[in-house]
């Protein structure tokens, strides 16, 4: 509603907020996180007073990546901040608002990187994130990338699953968890549609995924494998095209 307001999470560094179009910014969240690490941050549409943090790193790009603790809520713009849950989640690379509801939020956990484990997936909560229930989840392995509200259609969400492991020595991206889902009434229920016409076949990697906010059936998913790419669909996610 403002666009002179942004925020920033940083690695290491908390969060931040600009007022002026990024000529001063100020750090919020000291004294209040316990955590340096923004894997991701969101401000609602229907109220900007209530912003979600989620912690941790969101890339996994070398030995030091730092977790986080879990969700972190402001309902004054920033001022003050409650801890609110997922705190085993590790890392959270991405937080959505439903955008007529500050209390539906949806969390998307990647979990820890260096073990297998059970948290991970989509979390979502319907009471301003007093209380989590996971709505997805791929396999121990693999956790939540990337996620996506349709701007059209608050029903419609989707994401990405990622199969990744991080050790002192390596990185390994792929596996069977990795893949592509759908929801379509508001998170609760999910498809694997992986499978469908055009997308490609083998082993996934890391996968993002995109809705055009003019046009919900037009659906894009960029997709590391061996003939990974940029696929679209327009059809809101029955076919693709690798283009």
């Amino acid at each position: 509603g403002d666009p002179l307001t942004y925020y920033m999470g940083t690695t290491g560094g908390g969060l931040w907020k600009t007022a002026d179009a990024g000529q001063h910014w100020k750090n919020i969240s000291d004294g209040y996180f316990k955590t340096g690490s923004v894997g991701a941050v969101a401000v609602s549409e229907s109220d900007p007073n209530v912003v979600y943090c989620g912690m941790g790193e969101h890339a996994p790009r070398a030995v030091m990546t730092s977790y986080g603790d879990g969700v972190y809520k402001s309902t004054d713009a920033g001022k003050t901040w409650k801890h609110v849950g997922l705190k085993n989640s590790r890392h959270i690379p991405r937080m959505r608002i439903h955008p007529k509801n500050a209390d539906i939020v949806f969390a998307g956990v990647m979990g820890d990187l260096y073990k297998p484990t059970q948290e991970r997936g989509v979390y979502k909560s319907v009471d301003g994130g007093e209380n989590w229930k996971r709505v997805l989840f791929s396999d121990e392995n693999s956790g939540v990338v990337d996620l996506i509200i349709d701007p059209n259609n608050a029903r419609i969400l989707y994401a990405t699953t990622w199969d990744v492991r991080r050790t002192p020595y390596s990185l390994s991206s792929g596996g069977k968890g990795s893949a592509l889902w759908k929801s379509v009434d508001q998170g609760e229920t999910w498809t694997n549609i992986s499978t469908n016409k055009g997308l490609p076949s083998g082993i996934w990697g890391i996968a993002g995924v995109t809705v055009s906010p003019i046009n919900s059936d037009i659906v894009w998913a960029l997709i590391e494998n061996e003939k990974g790419g940029i696929y679209k669909s327009t059809d809101a996610g029955k076919t693709f095209k690798l283009i």
